[in-house]
């Protein structure tokens, strides 16, 4: 589908509004931070978050000399709650055109859980001459729902439980994730923030509901065998082997076989969670695959 068809509004030539509407109508929110002429580095969000997510990361990139974009994928965060159009080829098609109106060539894409799959379907099918390298971070690729083609995945109860938890109490379902199995928080002796829990649980109410329900079949049914395959870039892969959240051995470990160009690092004991509660290692790690 076409990708963008977009403008912000403006004063007196400064950007007054960062959004950008897709040529299907819906206002993509974006942050664009750092000098205009640095390699750009664009994050993708996680379910149900948003770009707040990725704060640890865009401040220590900025700080690097980066320019840092982050958007809030449609019905997240500060974009639109349309009632439609959440699924994958919606949501890379959205991220092009955030990337084509800002002009990002040379960039660097990373992505988060279903960030991650979002990240592997732009690059593959809108990224051409536009990607310089790519990173999947507890990413959900290559798909998670168990079939007979991926045995090891994930039953549809698993996935049918969270609609059905989100449809009956989506507040309350928004704390016990964070609050429990996302960031390792239900693990004995894991050190708890609770800041970390109500930031994840704020960031969840912004967007809409429909949202976040849709969204559900978005990463867990989508499969993303053909755009791994295709993706002809660096591609760091990157996973915590205690990811409660996306399993590591349907989801990394398979990923990596499909990329022409990847490398896996896997994090003993870190939680799906790691690039807020780990994140001054996976920053780290971040910056030595970029600047490689």
């Amino acid at each position: 589908m076409p990708a963008a068809a977009a403008t912000s509004a403006t004063t007196k030539g400064a950007t007054a509004m960062p959004f950008v509407t897709t040529r299907d109508g819906v206002e993509i929110f974006f942050k664009d931070w750092g000098p205009k002429d640095a390699q750009p580095i664009v994050f993708h969000h996680g379910w149900p978050l948003s770009s707040d997510d990725w704060d640890a990361q865009m401040m220590f990139f900025l700080g690097k000399g980066y320019r840092v974009v982050a958007h809030d994928r449609r019905g997240h965060g500060r974009s639109s709650q349309v009632w439609d159009g959440h699924d994958m080829d919606h949501y890379a098609a959205d991220a092009a055109a955030v990337v084509e109106h800002l002009d990002l060539k040379n960039a660097v894409h990373i992505g988060h859980s279903t960030g991650g799959g979002e990240v592997a379907h732009y690059v593959a099918r809108h990224g051409k001459g536009r990607v310089a390298k790519a990173v999947l971070i507890g990413a959900v690729p290559p798909i998670m729902l168990k079939t007979p083609a991926n045995p090891g995945g994930l039953p549809m109860e698993v996935f049918d439980g969270f609609r059905a938890a989100l449809a009956a109490n989506r507040a309350q379902f928004f704390l016990d994730v964070p609050t429990g199995p996302f960031y390792g928080f239900n693990r004995p002796g894991a050190k708890v923030s609770q800041g970390v829990i109500w930031n994840w649980w704020r960031q969840g109410m912004m967007g809409g509901a429909k949202a976040h329900y849709d969204g559900i079949k978005a990463f867990s049914e989508t499969d993303f065998t053909d755009d791994l395959k295709a993706i002809d870039v660096p591609t760091l892969v990157m996973h915590g082997d205690d990811d409660q959240i996306v399993p590591i051995a349907d989801s990394a470990l398979l990923s990596v076989k499909l990329l022409k160009h990847g490398t896996l690092k896997v994090y003993p004991g870190f939680s799906h969670g790691m690039c807020t509660v780990n994140a001054e290692v996976i920053n780290a790690d971040l910056l030595a695959f970029i600047k490689a």
